[in-house]
């Protein structure tokens, strides 16, 4: 027998309540509430108990279940059962006891209101929760993104955390205050520089949520001050599907830096994927010729959209599954190996054949297994090498405060022929 009934109520009070819900609160012997759920019914003549902690309010709860009260009516915000009260409750309180009569909540009414479908979305809370679930989808490109805030993790943190995080893709952001309220508001960020004057002129009320929308637009560049060394990671067209993969630009100059770059120089670059090394190597010296490997057709379109997008010339693509598309190429001064299929010892064997004597090659591993395979190589070989154990992290705000994000570990390996 249901002693327990979990009401969703909204910011329209009472009026947004059926007619059913409404009997079960006239019924009530006590009420459980915050004090603004609470205000909505002014008159009632039940027992209050307020909640300002939600463990201590569940205790209060159990003990009036234990004193046999019936009637008991606990009203929340939305749906109980949607990042709500309702699985605290059930994980005190016996479910035969409880029944749960939602509200509609202030996602389904914020998609609402901007008018997109949002079956599809990603619903991340972060309400006395750690944001990195939210970086971790704006990183992997989400096209849809709800997030429930609160006073630490508000609109402003949000907008400043995607804005810092340097994302390959775009996103168009909506807060939505107040959702079913009187005072509602829904406001719309179009771009970083209306975000800003947007940062300067409101302060968001406590109650919102903030839709984030990919956008397919590409970042716009302007090549008279793009840095020649060090490009952004969000300048690169990327994978629509795996937006981050490309080797990060920390990690890409200390590459640049291990090939030890001399202009005129032919270079291999295996497992190219988007073609960020090749074209941070073609802007630098456009009298070298680059070679970009590449086993994926999206790959080869990328570095040639990417190509076309930087303006550099000096770059081939070459499609297919690298050993067996090497064999065709000219001896070269300086190789890169980002991928490997799994072929990284009949690669590096290849390699080794076509170097020039003052030749390098230099890898980028992100697994051990592979660090081990390329050891092994060494082991049979008469190199001489180098390993750089490569650990980064990038600061992103947490509330008023900044804490550091790791990137995934590498290993740089270099490798040069003993003469």
């Amino acid at each position: 027998m249901t002693k327990v009934h979990v009401i969703g109520i909204g910011l329209d009070g009472v009026g947004g309540l059926g007619e059913h819900v409404k009997q079960i609160i006239i019924k009530a012997n006590l009420l459980v509430g915050s004090s603004r759920h609470l205000t909505y019914f002014p008159n009632h003549s039940a027992q209050r108990l307020y909640i300002t902690d939600f463990q201590q309010a569940i205790a209060g709860i159990r003990q009036h279940l234990d004193n046999g009260v019936k009637g008991i009516v606990v009203l929340v915000s939305g749906d109980p059962l949607f990042f709500g009260a309702g699985r605290l409750l059930l994980a005190e309180i016996p479910s035969e006891k409880i029944s749960f009569y939602p509200h509609v909540s202030s996602v389904q009414l914020a998609f609402n209101r901007i008018k997109l479908p949002w079956q599809d979305a990603r619903i991340i809370s972060v309400h006395g929760r750690s944001n990195q679930e939210l970086i971790k989808a704006l990183q992997q490109g989400v096209e849809k993104i709800a997030v429930l805030t609160d006073e630490k993790n508000n609109p402003k943190t949000i907008f400043n955390l995607v804005h810092s995080l340097n994302l390959t893709n775009q996103y168009k952001l909506w807060v939505c205050e107040n959702l079913g309220g009187k005072d509602e508001r829904i406001l719309e960020i179009l771009d970083i520089t209306s975000l800003q004057k947007d940062l300067q002129n409101n302060e968001y009320a406590s109650l919102n949520v903030v839709i984030l929308l990919r956008q397919d637009e590409n970042k716009k560049i302007n090549l008279e001050t793009l840095p020649f060394l060090g490009i952004p990671d969000d300048y690169f067209l990327s994978f629509t599907d795996r937006p981050g993969l490309m080797t990060k630009r920390e990690v890409r100059v200390m590459v640049l830096g291990e090939l030890g770059l001399r202009p005129g120089q032919i270079l291999w670059d295996i497992g190219a994927g988007t073609g960020s090394v090749s074209i941070e190597i073609a802007r630098l010296f456009p009298t070298s010729k680059i070679y970009a490997v590449e086993k994926t057709a999206a790959g080869i379109n990328l570095i040639k959209a990417n190509s076309e997008r930087f303006q550099v010339e000096n770059i081939t693509a070459i499609s297919g599954l690298a050993p067996s598309n090497l064999s065709d190429l000219p001896k070269c001064d300086r190789v890169f190996i980002g991928g490997s299929g799994g072929n990284l010892t009949s690669i590096l064997d290849i390699c080794a054949e076509n170097l020039h004597t003052d030749g390098k090659i230099v890898l980028a591993l992100a697994t051990l297994e592979h660090l081990n395979t390329v050891l092994s190589w060494l082991n049979s070989h008469d190199w001489k090498y180098q390993l750089l154990q490569v650990q980064l992290s990038r600061s992103v705000p947490v509330g008023i405060l900044t804490r550091f994000a790791p990137l995934n570990p590498v290993t740089i390996v270099s490798i040069w022929c003993v003469s």
